[in-house]
């Protein structure tokens, strides 16, 4: 691979073309989930809806991230070769989100809709997965070994930041000019992200758009599959490895976390700590973009430095300690500097965790199906996020709010143990040793890591 330092159309040719363009496509992600995981669930629960109803919501807006393992085998059967593997894909993905998400400023009655609302949300995060999918996939197959650690930094540093900005100005705008209005101006910053698909290529001499110059590149021709039963036959042999399988197992623990928490904080903050919409968006976007930061420039680099498994277990590890010390510190919180260096330290923990994880998961990819291999992992995730954000609703119903604290830490502790039956190198190993001859899957002797 020829590997350009300065800025070039192709993303193979330079790490700051794909740091920069993946980290615009997360941005583009992230500003519609600040508005749907967290400005919405606000507003609601300002205006006295109850923890049941926004669940139900949530959980409803989650649904779609599950459909990731669909769509991402179609991605890696069809594609326009020209324009290269996963490019296209990102391109109608992008475009699906951006209509979906200016349309849902159309509901009407929002607050009193809460159909119409999970309706276009149910649309949002449809597009919204659709575009991450085939963003991950492009990013798998373009992202040197050696730079993704630090690529994913950027790219979920990125996502962090703009959907806290988007729930900090949303939140703002929606309280100050109206719902509709507020979602059409945000849906102008999705728009102008649009230019970096269509302006980058994968790899050099590939079309810009269907109709223009350029060709097909040979690399990306002989990885592309032309059958369903080479992707299934290759998928199932690199899942079926037992670090493959315990990774599947971590991520949906993982997105039970993530769906709890992420549920949890708009209603214990308002509701149960008496905080207006417009305090915790502007408190969480503050420590949203401060940790995005972090994750940015820190995360990427102590996971390459010291490694994947003593990260993730560090990263579990302090979030189990730091969950059930709140459930036992019920007394302090009442103290407003307590909760912000709770939640601040949480959600620091959160941003490093998901670099560790994503990393981990593109590590365990055999690019031949990198798509849907690391879909399925995503897509497990999501599953996970919803069944932790319906779970929220029941707990809250069932226990005082120490006891869903102390529930939740459980899940950290559970992935700590599990992760360390996970073998990286010599998954690796295996996986180097699987090919692809004339599209006939042909595998080594050892097919067990």
């Amino acid at each position: 691979m020829n590997i350009k330092p300065n800025f070039s159309r192709s993303l193979t040719e330079s790490p700051l073309s794909r740091y920069f363009s993946f980290s615009a496509l997360y941005i583009a992600q992230g500003i519609p989930e600040g508005i749907l995981f967290f400005a919405l669930p606000a507003w609601l629960a300002m205006n006295g809806k109850d923890a049941t109803e926004i669940a139900a919501f949530i959980g409803i807006i989650l649904i779609p991230w599950s459909f990731k393992l669909l769509i991402a085998p179609l991605m890696d059967r069809f594609t326009i070769l020209s324009m290269g593997r996963k490019r296209p894909w990102v391109i109608f993905g992008q475009l699906g989100l951006i209509l979906s998400f200016l349309s849902i400023g159309f509901v009407p009655d929002p607050l009193n809709n809460n159909l119409g609302l999970m309706v276009v949300g149910f649309m949002i995060s449809f597009f919204g997965a659709f575009q991450d999918v085939a963003t991950d996939g492009m990013a798998v197959d373009v992202i040197p070994d050696d730079e993704k650690a630090r690529a994913n930094g950027l790219m979920w540093g990125t996502k962090i930041i703009g959907t806290s900005l988007s729930l900090l100005a949303g939140t703002a705008l929606i309280n100050s000019l109206g719902f509709t209005l507020a979602i059409s101006l945000l849906s102008i910053a999705v728009a102008i992200i649009m230019i970096v698909p269509i302006y980058f290529t994968e790899r050099p001499g590939e079309k810009t758009m269907p109709w223009t110059q350029g060709q097909v590149n040979s690399e990306s021709e002989e990885s592309q599959l032309r059958s369903w039963s080479d992707i299934l036959k290759s998928l199932f042999r690199v899942t079926k490895l037992r670090s493959s399988l315990i990774f599947i197992v971590i991520s949906f623990i993982s997105g039970i976390l993530f769906g709890l928490v992420d549920t949890l904080f708009p209603i214990f903050t308002i509701q149960e700590l008496g905080w207006s919409d417009t305090y915790f968006s502007q408190l969480f976007s503050i420590i949203n973009v401060t940790a995005g930061f972090l994750g940015m420039f820190i995360g990427g680099y102590l996971v390459d430095h010291f490694g994947k498994m003593k990260m993730l277990t560090i990263y579990l590890g302090l979030i189990t300690i730091i969950m059930a010390a709140f459930a036992f510190t019920t007394g302090f919180w009442t103290n407003t500097i307590f909760i912000c260096g709770f939640i601040f330290t949480y959600y620091v923990l959160y941003i490093f965790l998901s670099i560790a994880v994503f990393a981990s998961g593109m590590h365990l990819c055999w690019k031949t199906v990198a798509a849907t291999q690391f879909t399925l992992y995503m897509a497990v995730s999501n599953m996970g996020r919803a069944t932790g954000s319906g779970l929220l609703g029941t707990l809250q119903a069932n226990f005082s709010w120490d006891y869903v604290f102390l529930i939740i830490a459980t899940t950290p502790l559970i992935m700590g143990i599990l992760i360390q039956f996970i073998n990286f190198k010599k998954h690796r190993e295996v996986v180097d040793k699987f090919v692809i001859l004339k599209h006939t899957f042909v595998a080594p002797h050892v097919i067990e890591d």
